[in-house]
């Protein structure tokens, strides 16, 4: 099954999220039950304290007020006093410690959540990113999560706390004021349908927001990555202009639903307020009618007070609530892609391999999903004995790095099979296949550490020691010594303090030290000088000793000691044979070599 993220997915209209779509977090929540039972208590206590406060202010007014003899009026202020201050102290307790559990899960799942949709497009095939740019995966990791932070490390406490004292208040109300409660709980009615309107637009907007900031994100990630050749085209004029563009697409949707927020929030103010001085009003009459003493009167006004700011904090929050579901709607998308390439269920286990592996080429048939009516490699048939070195060659386009895709399981091909020392590649685990095979690509990639964690990612517990003897194989250790702090110099973002030959090696030395049976070279010289060249080559000669090695070469001259040369056109094998007898031949890898030797 295909990745379920795609491009339409990222810059079609944008779908309507609803709070629903927070159950997505539910198995990211899970495994923290008893610490949300205990943030819950102390969420449910805080209320409590609260709703308490009321009836604690009405026996003040009653009681404390209403004595004739000042002596006891005196103490009798000084019990409900403290009273009210021993129910402040609660709520602050109760508050801080519901605030500290509920921002410790809010951190602690968002950082999960992170974690896993990390880890999860990691695993996705080249397909996967043939469709979806990086630009918009890294705004889903970052402000995406950071808004699922906000709502479940604040805003979803407080909505639930305002929920629990809402209702508490209603029924107090309900309890002290039954005919003056039905009339509120109407009005109530009233002000809860315009509101739920008002949500879907603002929701809609929200995750409209969202796409347009993933779109400048993703158009920054694209030519940060690509900063030299803007710089060569003299393009950063232009380019900064696509990117204003962008950001104005994401401010003007911004605004939209910042428009409709401030509509729904004036809505729920004057609404709240006509509530309270309704409520107010009709106590007040009660008050002068002498159906009502003036403690019962406050204690009402505290409990309307407390249910129209739990409606307008609740407003707040279901705003919040719809931004965080639109956001948990994109990475629920992103968990929920599937890459077509994935491990067997039970993974057959490879034989030892002792001077390399063989491999063996089927009948393979391939298109790239991108373009599905051009076929890569058609009816491809190729063995490889162990220890035996064989250059692929042939015109771009021809189907040579499309071998090395599908050796690497980066694409599963439409028809026959591939055998990694005589097991189908389909029926190994990813990770042993990968683990069996080494890489040295044209472009050497080279990660923002020190020489020593680059070449020492090929094997990860590997010694310092083996670290420098594989420097040393690929003719990168005088190099490397001599850099400001050796082996422990900072190479920079992609390599950029190093030459091309420089990373190449550094490549060819990580290689060396995975030590693994299969070794693949991707035009690995190609993109050298001639001094370059040739100490490459020489780490190259090293890098292939004791194993299979699979050569993709555009230049002609570095693959003449082959054992073997395939010659490649529109993905069908139409030459194979050493370097003396092709030229004897007098075919396309004569006509080739021809162009190559007289320029």
């Amino acid at each position: 099954m295909a990745s379920s993220l795609s491009a339409s997915s990222i810059s079609g209209p944008a779908a309507k999220a609803s709070p629903r779509s927070l159950s997505g977090l539910l198995p990211f929540v899970r495994p923290y039950w008893k610490r949300i039972a205990l943030a819950g208590v102390f969420l449910i206590m805080a209320a409590v304290a609260t709703l308490v406060f009321p009836v604690a202010l009405r026996g003040l007014i009653d009681g404390g007020l209403s004595s004739s003899d000042k002596g006891q009026q005196l103490l009798a202020l000084r019990e409900h006093f403290l009273e009210l201050f021993g129910v402040a102290v609660a709520l602050g307790m109760f508050s801080a410690a519901r605030f500290y559990m509920v921002s410790w899960l809010g951190e602690r799942i968002t950082a999960d959540l992170r974690n896993a949709v990390y880890a999860h497009v990691l695993e996705q095939s080249p397909e996967f990113f043939e469709t979806t740019q990086t630009g918009e995966v890294l705004s889903r990791l970052t402000t995406d999560t950071t808004l699922v932070q906000t709502v479940v490390g604040s805003q979803l406490s407080l909505g639930l706390r305002n929920t629990v004292m809402g209702l508490g208040a209603l029924a107090m109300l309900v309890w002290n004021n039954p005919y003056v409660m039905a009339l509120v709980l109407l009005i109530i009615l009233l002000v809860v349908l315009p509101t739920m309107w008002f949500g879907r637009r603002v929701r809609r907007l929200s995750r409209a927001s969202q796409d347009r900031i993933a779109d400048s994100s993703a158009i920054a990630a694209e030519v940060l990555n690509a900063i030299p050749v803007v710089q060569s085209y003299a393009a950063e004029s232009r380019e900064a202009a696509r990117f204003d563009d962008a950001t104005e697409n994401a401010f003007n949707t911004g605004i939209r639903r910042t428009r409709a927020r401030a509509v729904l929030v004036a809505f729920i103010i004057i609404a709240n307020a006509a509530l309270l001085l309704w409520g107010l009003y009709r106590g007040t009459q009660a008050v002068l009618a002498g159906t009502m003493s003036a403690g019962h009167l406050g204690e009402t006004v505290v409990y309307v007070i407390i249910l129209a700011g739990a409606v307008a904090v609740l407003g707040e929050v279901y705003g919040d609530l719809l931004r965080a579901a639109g956001a948990t709607e994109r990475l629920m998308e992103l968990l929920g892609s599937r890459s077509p390439v994935s491990s067997p269920a039970l993974p057959v286990p490879l034989p030892a391999a002792h001077g390399g592996s063989a491999v063996a080429f089927e009948g393979v048939t391939f298109n790239y999903p991108s373009r599905p009516a051009l076929p890569a490699l058609k009816d491809f048939t190729l063995s490889v004995h162990r220890g035996e070195t064989v250059a692929l060659v042939g015109p771009s386009g021809a189907g040579k790095s499309t071998v090395f895709q599908l050796l690497l399981r980066f694409y599963d091909s439409a028809q026959g099979r591939i055998l990694l020392d005589g097991v189908s590649t389909r029926a190994v685990s990813l990770h042993d296949l990968r683990g069996r095979i080494g890489i040295v690509p044209q472009d050497a990639v080279i990660f923002s550490s020190s020489a020593l964690d680059n070449i020492r990612y090929g094997r990860p517990d590997a010694s310092d020691a083996e670290v420098v003897a594989a420097a040393t194989a690929a003719f990168a250790h005088d190099f490397i010594t001599a850099l400001p702090q050796g082996y422990d110099t900072f190479l920079g973002e992609r390599g950029v303090r190093l030459s091309g030959g420089q990373r190449q090696r550094i490549a060819i030395a990580r290689a060396i030290l995975k030590n693994p049976p299969l070794l693949l070279l991707d035009e690995a010289t190609s993109a050298l000088d001639a001094e370059s060249e040739r100490m490459v080559q020489a780490a190259l000669e090293s890098a292939m000793r004791d194993r299979t090695t699979l050569v993709v070469a555009h230049r002609l001259a570095t693959v003449q000691q082959a054992d073997r040369i395939i010659v490649l056109d529109h993905g069908r094998i139409v030459e194979q044979g050493t370097h003396a007898s092709l030229m004897a031949a007098g075919g396309v890898y004569a006509r080739l070599a021809a162009l190559q030797f007289m320029e």
